[in-house]
């Protein structure tokens, strides 16, 4: 039973449980959301003393666990068995172990809810473990948020806490923190607490409560690019050279690598109309001017020679053909490169 985090949690808070969760993936941030739900919520707080388990799958063998998730829950209608970094389970991918955990999922003991959280892996999929796990359990593929997507789900959560955001607010934080969704939502969560009533979060509030520049920012940077404003972009590689470990290199590089391939993708496709070339190079149709202008100023020629600088920066940031150079040397040499 694949199913997606968003599914999993819905019918969660309404109380409904299954029998087995595997929860994997790449993106650890939706497995933590739905294993700790379970572990707060799955039981009252007077039953966890005795039936809730929590065992690590360093520690842990497939009969271990399975000797665990068959016990009978003491004074309650069930118990939770919670696997924590299952992706270390010594034998869950040798033939013993695999077929010890297939042979309860043809048979779980329907009093027990036992929850694998497999980060930064998935099981293979062509294996016999992989296939019972869709047919028979509540299995959840935890993936990577795409740059192009990450604002809109940015607006998504905050509409989950009660609040709004603009879109440019979005667009600024999703290219200032980038898709760790840990690290985003902490974010987000620690400016949320400040606000008792419903707000529209702007870029004043961003500035104000995570500290990341209103004027001086990635987002700022791609956009005094776009317009070639030699002064502005100046300003902010200046900004960021001061305040390094606010602004590292490999983030802005990646952006502006980004930037430049869909700028490629605009000179390939010149005569969509705006809605068509906003879904052509997945971004949002309000930036999509931004990116019509942008290639009026970096003709194709330019765009590739643009991208070949960027791998070079790149190469130079890990220490290649560096010179001694530090990141904002680096940096300043790249912007300068891009503009002339």
């Amino acid at each position: 039973m694949p199913s997606n985090p968003e599914e999993v949690l819905k019918d969660l808070k309404s109380g409904k449980y299954a029998p087995i969760y595997f929860l994997q993936g790449e993106e650890p941030f939706f497995i933590d959301q739905i294993s700790d739900f379970i572990e707060k919520n799955a039981l009252p707080e007077h039953e966890k003393g005795f039936n809730q388990i929590v065992i690590y799958g360093k520690d842990a063998s497939v009969s271990t666990i399975l000797n665990n998730a068959r016990r009978f829950p003491m004074m309650a209608d069930r118990q939770v068995v919670l696997v924590k970094e299952a992706q270390n389970i010594s034998d869950l991918n040798k033939e013993g172990g695999y077929e010890l955990l297939i042979s309860y999922l043809k048979n779980p003991l329907p009093s027990t809810i036992l929850v694998f959280a497999h980060k930064y892996k998935t099981l293979d999929g062509r294996r016999p473990l992989a296939k019972e796990m869709e047919k028979r359990a509540v299995m959840v593929k935890s993936e990577k948020i795409p740059e192009y997507k990450l604002s809109p789900w940015i607006e998504s959560y905050i509409k989950q806490k009660g609040h709004t955001v603009d879109i440019k607010a979005a667009h600024m934080l999703a290219e200032s923190i980038g898709n760790k969704l840990d690290v985003l939502t902490n974010e987000i969560d620690k400016m949320l607490i400040n606000f008792t009533e419903p707000v529209k979060i702007d870029v004043n509030h961003i500035q104000q409560y995570i500290g990341i520049s209103k004027d001086y920012n990635n987002f700022e940077l791609t956009k005094a690019i776009s317009f070639k404003d030699v002064l502005k972009a100046n300003k902010i590689i200046n900004h960021f050279s001061q305040n390094q470990k606010s602004n590292p290199l490999i983030p802005i590089i990646s952006l502006l690598y980004l930037h430049f391939s869909r700028l490629l993708l605009v000179h390939a496709n010149k005569t969509l109309p705006e809605r068509e070339m906003a879904a052509k190079i997945k971004v949002s149709p309000y930036f999509v001017k931004e990116y019509l202008l942008a290639a009026k100023n970096y003709g194709l020629g330019k765009v590739i020679d643009n991208i070949g600088y960027l791998q070079e920066a790149d190469l130079r940031s890990k220490g290649i053909n560096a010179n001694g150079w530090d990141e904002s040397q680096i940096l300043k040499e790249l912007i300068f490169k891009i503009m002339h």
